[in-house]
């Protein structure tokens, strides 16, 4: 029996009701990513995955993350992203460490004895405004089947587990973050840097283009080498045999029956299906903390307008209330259903292109005007369009399966360094030994794997490490040499110490450059015409926040603190940057007003507050897990998602 049903039992007046379940609120704790639905069959549902003090992620539960992440995504954007190119983001590995660190949080929290009730999920379950309808709840019968009916499909106990997961972990980040607060005079601070503005022109002269201009003699690279010995310094280097199961090797030599090809197509085909999307416009009127009255007569006056032929952009620009939209004239670019509450889903997707509602659309927001721009209908991509795409990732697919069978029968035969030749000789393999490397430089015969060098740095030279994974398969290492830090000779690194003299020369010569022209610059009544005729062009900015990259140097944040210290119409003097060296006018400023800072006072209170919050729940529960118990099993993981 279900908790929700032993409540039904026990409080007879509930009443229940079932919209469309949030999958966002379902899959707590997951990245916006997806992968493959029909990927991981190879792991029974109750293999354990990992395990968090005790606490075990097992290949069922990660399957319906992984899937429902799936679905979500797919709703979204269609089945444009391949799976290839996920497993290749390490997707699956993203996931598991977000479920990694919610098992963490949990542990954390019964060690400070933090629990939910179940009164406390019962009354989330009941707050979800998707299972409200008309304010009331209907039926532990619907309750069920919408869950089953999500994809993948959930039990009751299944989601209250998750509800009673997600409570529990909300009560841990607050009792540890809720003390954190700031006052009014750092909140207005930190949103004004934020979003104070300025517009400036910007005459630089970057270190790429007088590069050209720099030279350095032999005798000033020996001489500059001389003075900064230090900074050229050798770090630590070592050496590694290693045998590698390579994936691509593997991969060449696997045919994938045209039968597999098709099988997977028919059973995936939603993800070569594009659902029907539309364009559409909207203003929107606002109705939160005002009379709701009020606005609709304004609302119906807007409409009767666009109805009698004004210009539906322009209305959008001056009147709507979405502000990410009204600069584009109120367009929304195309989307998929589910993309948007439902009322005006519901209205945008019963238009027609050019059509626009008759009446005003409310929704939770206020009153929407939508007109429909655009429909596209729904597309699936054909077998043949998709066969060898289909068919690499097949191949893939079962090369990573047999890249994993073969590293785990070989870790069973390697205890030695010895060991790694008898392996590689008994399955036709070879052991190879890399150049000397950092910990900064990748171990470029393995493709990408940190983990390989930090092993590389950690063990001694008769130990054996792996299968470690990399980018290329999997691998196992020994250590064969280590090259203590040191002071190089000049020759060694010539080219470094040379390209430091260069950069520094071309700095030089900037800023003799900007030198020459901020007298002229500083006191000319068209500041863009004088830096032309001083031979540099001057970029105008629009107004931008301190944060913003600037026009050929980037973001540099020296410049932009001295740009909004100066006054309107004022010409900086020679600033030095990372990327070069500049001049600045001050064309207009834009300074955030008392009224907009408290019209956006609360809102910013709770952004900044959470931010601060996450940051030290995440610091501190970085240094909790230091002191658990974590376990992988990379082999059920690989199987399960294939």
């Amino acid at each position: 029996m279900t908790m929700l049903d032993r409540m039904r039992r026990h409080r007879n007046w509930l009443k229940w009701s079932l919209g469309l379940v949030v999958l966002a609120f379902v899959i707590f704790y997951i990245p916006d990513f997806l992968s493959n639905p029909a990927a991981g069959t190879g792991a029974a549902a109750g293999d354990t995955i990992a395990t968090v003090e005790g606490r075990a992620i097992t290949a069922g539960e990660f399957r319906r993350t992984y899937q429902a992440q799936v679905q979500a995504y797919r709703n979204a954007y269609g089945g444009a992203m391949s799976e290839q190119l996920l497993k290749q983001l390490g997707i699956d590995q993203q996931i598991l460490q977000q479920m990694v660190d919610e098992r963490a949080a949990l542990a954390e929290a019964a060690r400070v004895g933090i629990d939910a009730s179940d009164e406390e999920v019962r009354q989330r379950i009941l707050s979800v405004p998707a299972f409200q309808e008309n304010g009331a709840f209907i039926g532990e019968q619907r309750y069920q089947q919408l869950l089953r009916a999500q994809r993948p499909p959930m039990t009751a106990g299944e989601f209250e587990d998750t509800v009673r997961r997600q409570i529990v972990v909300e009560k841990l980040r607050a009792s540890l973050t809720e003390w954190l607060s700031a006052t009014d005079k750092e909140l207005e601070q930190e949103y004004r840097r934020r979003n104070d503005k300025v517009k400036l022109t910007v005459a630089s002269f970057t270190l790429d283009s007088l590069r050209k201009d720099a030279t350095a003699s032999d005798a000033e690279v020996a001489s500059y080498f001389e003075a900064h010995k230090e900074t050229f310094r050798i770090p630590e280097k070592r050496k590694i045999r290693y045998l590698l199961v390579d994936v691509d090797a593997l991969r060449a030599k696997v045919v994938v029956p045209a039968g597999e090809v098709e099988r997977s197509y028919n059973g995936n085909i939603d993800q070569y299906t594009a659902p029907e999307q539309v364009r559409a416009s909207h203003i929107l009127l606002k109705t939160e903390g005002k009379d709701e009255a009020t606005v609709k007569a304004k609302a119906e006056a807007l409409l009767k307008q666009a109805k009698a032929g004004a210009d539906f952009a322009e209305l959008a620009k001056k009147n709507s209330e979405d502000e990410a939209s009204a600069k584009n004239g109120g367009d929304l670019d195309y989307f998929g259903r589910g993309r948007m509450v439902p009322e005006f889903d519901q209205a945008a997707f019963a238009m027609q292109p050019g059509q626009m509602t008759s009446e005003l659309v409310k929704t939770e927001f206020g009153f929407h005007i939508i007109k429909l721009v655009d429909k596209k209908p729904a597309t699936t991509r054909t077998l043949a369009d998709v066969r060898q795409q289909l068919t690499e990732q097949l191949a893939y697919e079962t090369a990573t399966a047999q890249a994993t069978t073969l590293a785990d029968t070989i870790a069973t035969e390697i205890r030695r360094p010895a060991d790694l030749d008898r392996a590689a000789a008994a399955h036709g393999l070879a052991v190879q030994e890399s150049g000397l490397f950092s910990r900064d430089e990748p171990i470029l015969a393995l493709g990408s794997s940190p983990e390989a060098t930090v092993r590389a740095f950690a063990m001694k030279s008769d130990e054996v490490a792996g299968p470690i994974r990399s980018s290329r398969g999997f691998v196992f290492v020994t250590l064969t040499g280590r090259q203590d830090p040191y002071v190089p000779k000049l020759d060694e690194v010539a080219s470094r110490v040379r390209d430091e003299v260069i950069k520094n020369k071309a700095r030089e010569l900037g800023r003799q450059k900007a030198s020459e022209i901020a007298a002229r610059l500083k006191n000319a009544p068209d500041f863009e015409k004088a830096a032309k005729a001083a031979g540099v062009e001057a970029k105008t900015t629009e107004l931008i926040t301190r944060d913003a990259p600037l026009p050929d140097l980037g973001i540099t944040t020296t410049l932009g603190e001295m740009a909004f210290a100066l006054p309107v119409g004022s010409v900086s003097g020679v600033v030095e940057t990372d990327s070069g060296v500049a001049i600045v006018k001050v064309l207009e400023k834009q300074d955030v007003t008392p009224t907009e800072w408290l019209a956006n006072k609360d809102r910013f209170r709770d952004e900044f507050l959470t931010d601060r919050r996450n940051r030290f729940f995440s610091a501190y529960m970085a240094k909790a897990k230091q002191r658990m118990r974590i376990q992988v099993n990379r082999d059920t993981l690989q199987k399960t998602v294939g």
